[in-house]
C-alpha cells in the first residue's frame, strides 16, 4: 500500500540537529558529506547517493562524496556543466528526475563510477544563499518514478545540507586540496612546458609514468586518493604541488605580458590560427612531424607572450600510426584508437550555452562535427570531430587518421578544417580580427569568412573579398610538390558546390582560384595557389625558403619580377622550455638569470653562457648523453624481444653504444630528399670511421616513413638493416616510433646532429634548432636555417651551398663531403682533450652555438616576429604606415 505523503515526508526529511550531530561526530566536511550521503540513501531507500561539488572554475562538478558508487572516484570523477544529469541539474538550478536514463538525450555513462546496473536518477541542486553548490544525486538500480513529494523532500534535504557543503567548497577540503592541484595541472597543458609540473607527476609514480606515456590525466585517474596523499606525504611533494599551482595561476592571470603592450589590437578580435597538425606533446597524438609540432612551438610561446590567439585543428581519433619494423627493417603501421577520457579534451561550449555541432552542406550530404576545447596555457585549441552519431560511417571515419586515405577524405578532411573551423569559431562568439593558415590545409577557411562577411554585411564576393584577404596571413613550408595538395574539379564540385553557390561563382571561377593558370581547365586546384592568391600577407620559413618560394610562385603575380613577389619570410623557431633538457634549464639559471626564459627571444640574455665554466657545461652534457644511450638501449632490446630476437641478440643491446664515442644523432621523416641514407654512399669509409678504435663515431636513428611512401620505406630499411650488419652493429641503432617524447631525447642527448637534405628542398628544419638549446653542435647542408645560422665557428657544414642539376652528382658530392667534414673537422675536433679531459675547442663552439643562435631561433622572437609584422597590420593595428604599394 502507498504511503500517505506526510508520512513518507517524516521518514525522508534530515533535521538540523542531525545534520549538526554529523557534523560535530566528525569536524571534517568531507566526513560530514560522506554520513550525510549515508543517511540520505538509507531514508530514501536508494542504492546510490552522492554530492556533487561545484569547483571554483564553476565549470565543473567534482564529486566529494558518495555511497553506492566507487569510492575512489571522489575527488577524481570530474564532469562539466555540460555533461550528464548531473551536469543538467546544475546547469538549469532545478531538479532532474528520470525513471530510465539509458532515454534521455543528457545521459552520460561513466565507467568508471561503476553505474552500469543502474537505472532510475533523480537529482536537486544545492544552493546556499542564493549561489549554486552542488548538486544531490540519488540513483536505484530498479526503475523508479520519482512523486513530486519524493522530489521536494530531496530538494528540501538538499537545503539543510548547503551549510555543510558551502564549508566544504570554502574551506577548500571537499577533497584532498593535493588533488584537486594536480588535476588542475593535468588540464592545462601549460605543464607539458614546465619543468616542477612535470617532474611532480613523474615523481608520483616514475614506472607508470614512462608507461603511460607521460599523460598526467591517465596517471591521477589510477592513483586512489588515500595513495596519492601517502605518496605525497612520504615524497614532500605538498609545497611542490602548491608551488607549481600558484605558479600556473599567477601565469594565468598575468597582465603585465608583452602581449599586452603589444597586440592589445586584438584582444577583441584574436588571431585564429588553423593547422592541419598540432605537436605539443606526446600524450595527445594529433601530429606527425616537424609541421605539426611548429605549430605546437606557435600556440605555447603565443601563450607564454600572451598573443590573443585561438588555434583550430581536427581531432584524430587514431592520430598518425605506431610504427613497428620486422626482422627485415621493413615498416609496419599500427593504428590505435585514443581514448578521449584520457586527454585534457572537454566540449566547447557555444553562445546558447551547449555543446557545439558544426554542419557543412556538400552536394551528396551534411556533415557534422563536435568541437572539442584543449587549453594551452592561455590559449585555446579547438578541434574538429567528425565522430558523431548522425554522420554515415564514412564521415564518422573522416577524421579518424592523421594523413590518411585518398584525395576524396583529404578535400573532406580540409573542408571540416577551413569551412567548419571557422564556423566553430563563430558557434563560440569568436570573431576573428586576422586568420593565419599555416600551410594550404586550411584554405577554405577563406572562403567561409569571405561567405560569412557576404551574409552580415549585404554584399557582394568582389565587395567582401579584398576586405577579407586583408586580414590573411598565409604561410607555405614547403618547396616539395607533394607538400601542395591538389583536387580535381569533380571533387571540388562535390564537396565545394553549396559553398560556391553562397559565394555567387561559377565552377570555373571557384577553380581558377587554385590554379597557378586561371584559363587551363585541366589544371587542378592547388591549396597552396589559393591561400597565396586569398591572403595579403605571404611568407616562407626561412631567408633561402622565401627565394625559393618567390621563384616558384612568380607565375601567380603577372608583370612583377622574381624579387618583387609578394612572399617574404619569417623563419622557423622552437619553444625553448619545451625543447630545453631539466638539467640545462638549472644552468641556465644560474648563469643566465632566474627567468631569463621569458625574455629568450633577446640576444642580451644569452651573453652569460660564455661564463660558464668548461666543466660543468661538459658534464651537464655528460649527463644529457648517459640518460639518451640508456634510452636508446631500453628501447632497442624492447624492439628486438617483441620481434621475438634470440637471447645473445637482448644481450648485446643492454650494451650497445659506448657513453665515450662521438654519437651522432637523425631523428626526422623519412622522405626521400631528407637524404637518410647519404652516409650509406661510402660504406668502407663508413665501417673505418666507425670502428676506429682511438676516435669511435656512433649513430642513433629514428623516424617515419609516409604509409605510402615506398621509397622512403627502402631508405628506412637500409638503415635499419645496419644494426645486423657485424661491422655495424654496436655503432648503429634505430629506435622505432619516433614522437616528441623520441624526438626530446635525441636533441637533447646528441653531440652531433646530421641534417642532409638536398638543397633547397628542406624549407626551414627545427630540430637542429632544438639542439642547440641543449648545447649540441649541428652538422648540417646549408638549406633552411643553417642556411642563415653557420657562421663557421657555431657548429659545421657540408659543402657551401652549391648544387647541381644533376641529382646523382649533387648527392654524389654532398656525400664526399660529409665524409670530409667528419674525418678533417668533426672527428679531430671532438676528440682533441686537455690533461682534464676536455674538448675545449669543441666547448668553445658549443657555447658559441648557444650564444649566436639560441635566441634568433626561438619560437618567441618568431611569434613576436608574426604579431607585429602580420597580425597587429592585418588588424589595422600599426600607428604608422607609408609604404607604398604598386
Amino acid at each position: 500500500m502507498t504511503q500517505p505523503a506526510n508520512v513518507r515526508a517524516a521518514n525522508y526529511v534530515l533535521t538540523l540537529e542531525e545534520i549538526g550531530n554529523l557534523a560535530e561526530e566528525s569536524g571534517k566536511p568531507a566526513e560530514t558529506l560522506m554520513n550525510v550521503v549515508a543517511l540520505i540513501a538509507a531514508r530514501f531507500q536508494t542504492d546510490v547517493c552522492s554530492v556533487y561539488l561545484l569547483e571554483p572554475d564553476r565549470a565543473n562538478l567534482v564529486m566529494a562524496a558518495t555511497v553506492g558508487l566507487r569510492p575512489e572516484c571522489i575527488g577524481t570523477l570530474r564532469l562539466t556543466l555540460h555533461e550528464g544529469l548531473a551536469g543538467l541539474v546544475a546547469e538549469q538550478v532545478r531538479p532532474v528526475a528520470v525513471g530510465q536514463v539509458a532515454s534521455h538525450p543528457r545521459f552520460k555513462y561513466f565507467k568508471e563510477a561503476g553505474e552500469e546496473s543502474l537505472q532510475s536518477f533523480l537529482g536537486v541542486p544545492i544552493v546556499e544563499r542564493g549561489v549554486l553548490q552542488g548538486v544531490l544525486v540519488v540513483q536505484t538500480v530498479q526503475t523508479r518514478t520519482f512523486p513530486e513529494d519524493e522530489i521536494r523532500m530531496l530538494t528540501e534535504a538538499a537545503a539543510q545540507v548547503a551549510p555543510v557543503v558551502c564549508e566544504a567548497r570554502t574551506l577548500d577540503r571537499f577533497i584532498a586540496p593535493a588533488q584537486e592541484k594536480l588535476w588542475s595541472l593535468a588540464r592545462n597543458l601549460w605543464w607539458s612546458w614546465d619543468q616542477d609540473s612535470t617532474g611532480l607527476f613523474r615523481d608520483l609514480d616514475p614506472v607508470r609514468w614512462r608507461e603511460l606515456n607521460h599523460n598526467p590525466i591517465s596517471l591521477l585517474a589510477e592513483i586512489p586518493l588515500s595513495k596519492l596523499e601517502k605518496r605525497a606525504g612520504d615524497l614532500v611533494l605538498h609545497g611542490r604541488i602548491n608551488y607549481a599551482y600558484r605558479r600556473q595561476q599567477e601565469y594565468l592571470q598575468a597582465d603585465r605580458t608583452w602581449g599586452a603592450t603589444h597586440a592589445g589590437v586584438l584582444r577583441p578580435r584574436p588571431v585564429a590560427y588553423f593547422s592541419a597538425e598540432f605537436g605539443l606533446h606526446e600524450s595527445l597524438p594529433i601530429y606527425s612531424g616537424g609541421l605539426g609540432v611548429l605549430a605546437g612551438d606557435h600556440v605555447k610561446s603565443a601563450s607564454d607572450l600572451d598573443i590573443p590567439l585561438v588555434a583550430v585543428g581536427l581531432f584524430y581519433g587514431q592520430g598518425y600510426f605506431r610504427q613497428r619494423l620486422d626482422r627485415t627493417g621493413w615498416q609496419h603501421e599500427e593504428y590505435l584508437p585514443t581514448d578521449v577520457s584520457q586527454l585534457p579534451m572537454e566540449p566547447a561550449i557555444g553562445k546558447k550555452g551547449e555543446p557545439i555541432t558544426v554542419h557543412i552542406q556538400t552536394r551528396g550530404a551534411s556533415i557534422a562535427a563536435k568541437v572539442w576545447r584543449v587549453k594551452v596555457g592561455r590559449i585555446d585549441l579547438l578541434l574538429l570531430d567528425s565522430n558523431v552519431d548522425g554522420n554515415t560511417p564514412e564521415d564518422r571515419e573522416l577524421t579518424s587518421r592523421l594523413y590518411g586515405g585518398d584525395g576524396r577524405v583529404r578535400v573532406r578532411q580540409e573542408l571540416l578544417l577551413g569551412v567548419g573551423g571557422f564556423r566553430a569559431l563563430k558557434a563560440m562568439g569568436i570573431t576573428p580580427g586576422v586568420l593565419h593558415l599555416n600551410e594550404g590545409h586550411s584554405g577554405f577557411a577563406v572562403l567561409e569568412a569571405i561567405r560569412s562577411r557576404m551574409e552580415e554585411e549585404g554584399v557582394s564576393y568582389d565587395q567582401a573579398q579584398p576586405h577579407v584577404s586583408r586580414e590573411v596571413a598565409f604561410t607555405t613550408h614547403t618547396p616539395v610538390p607533394a607538400g601542395h595538395d591538389r583536387f580535381n574539379g569533380g571533387l571540388m564540385e562535390e564537396h565545394l558546390g553549396p559553398l560556391r553557390d553562397a559565394l555567387g561563382l561559377s565552377h570555373e571561377g571557384l577553380m581558377a582560384l587554385g590554379r597557378e593558370n586561371p584559363g587551363n581547365p585541366h589544371e587542378e586546384f592547388c591549396m597552396t595557389v589559393l591561400g597565396l592568391k586569398l591572403s595579403r600577407r605571404a611568407n616562407a620559413v626561412s631567408a633561402l625558403h622565401g627565394e625559393v618560394s618567390r621563384a616558384m610562385w612568380t607565375g601567380l603575380f603577372p608583370g612583377k619580377s622574381e624579387d618583387a613577389v609578394p612572399i617574404g619570410h619569417i623563419t622557423n623557431g622552437v619553444h625553448v622550455p619545451t625543447w630545453l633538457a631539466p638539467q640545462m634549464f638549472r644552468l641556465y639559471d644560474r648563469h643566465l638569470g632566474i627567468g631569463w626564459h621569458e625574455h629568450s627571444g633577446e640576444s642580451r640574455i644569452w651573453e652569460g653562457i660564455e661564463n660558464v665554466d668548461d666543466g660543468e657545461l661538459w658534464e651537464t652534457h655528460l649527463s644529457l648523453k648517459s640518460r639518451l644511450l640508456e634510452f636508446v638501449r631500453r628501447r632497442a632490446k624492447d624492439q628486438a624481444e617483441r620481434r621475438g630476437e634470440p637471447r645473445e641478440t637482448l644481450q648485446r643491446l643492454d650494451r650497445v653504444l659506448s657513453p665515450d664515442a662521438l654519437t651522432v644523432g637523425f631523428a626526422r621523416r623519412f622522405a626521400t630528399y631528407k637524404r637518410a641514407n647519404l652516409l650509406l654512399a661510402d660504406i668502407e669509409k663508413l665501417a673505418s670511421m666507425v670502428n676506429d678504435p682511438n676516435r669511435p663515431v656512433q649513430f642513433v636513428f629514428a623516424g617515419k616513413a609516409h604509409p605510402r611512401d615506398e621509397p622512403g620505406k627502402r631508405v628506412l630499411q637500409q638503415i635499419a638493416e645496419l644494426m645486423r650488419d657485424s661491422q655495424f652493429a654496436d655503432k648503429f641503432v634505430f629506435v622505432e616510433d619516433y614522437d616528441i617524447n623520441v624526438g626530446r631525447l635525441f636533441v637533447q642527448g646528441v653531440d652531433v646532429w646530421l641534417n642532409n637534405p638536398r638543397r633547397p628542398l628542406e624549407a626551414s628544419g627545427t630540430s637542429g634548432q632544438k639542439v642547440v638549446l641543449n648545447g649540441g653542435l649541428n652538422l648540417s647542408v646549408p638549406d633552411g636555417w643553417w642556411a642563415e645560422a653557420y657562421d663557421g665557428l657555431n657548429g659545421f657544414s657540408i659543402g657551401t651551398g652549391r648544387t647541381h642539376s644533376n641529382m646523382q652528382v649533387h648527392d654524389s658530392r654532398d656525400g664526399e663531403e660529409l665524409y670530409r667534414v667528419l674525418r678533417e673537422e668533426v672527428i679531430p675536433l671532438f676528440y682533441q682533450r686537455d690533461r682534464d679531459g676536455l674538448p675545449r675547442g669543441w666547448i668553445k663552439r658549443m657555447k658559441r652555438t648557444i650564444r649566436t643562435l639560441g635566441w634568433r631561433f626561438n619560437a618567441n622572437r618568431m611569434v613576436m616576429d608574426y604579431t607585429l609584422k602580420c597580425y597587429v597590420p592585418a588588424a589595422g593595428g600599426t600607428s604608422s604606415d607609408m609604404s607604398i604599394r604598386s
